[in-house]
């Protein structure tokens, strides 16, 4: 029966920390747009052109060197 006078104090902290951390989310705006990540699967990345996938390719190349060159 002594095991209540501990539980009841934890239930009501807990319960306070959630009220806490659900107003304090609906603060900082992190429930504005549910809708978004779930419908980003549906459309297409943005189309790369090919000169610019041969940039980027050759920065990850020029990384690839200065990484080994800094190997003993």
């Amino acid at each position: 029966m002594s095991i209540i006078y501990v539980l009841i104090p934890i239930a009501v902290l807990l319960t306070a920390i959630g009220i806490y951390l659900f107003f304090w989310a609906v603060k900082t705006d992190q429930f504005e747009d549910l809708e978004k990540q779930g419908l980003s699967i549906l459309f297409d990345d943005e189309k790369v052109s090919p000169k610019d996938k041969a940039d980027t390719n050759s920065h990850i190349d020029s990384n690839k060197q200065a990484n080994t060159n800094n190997q003993p």
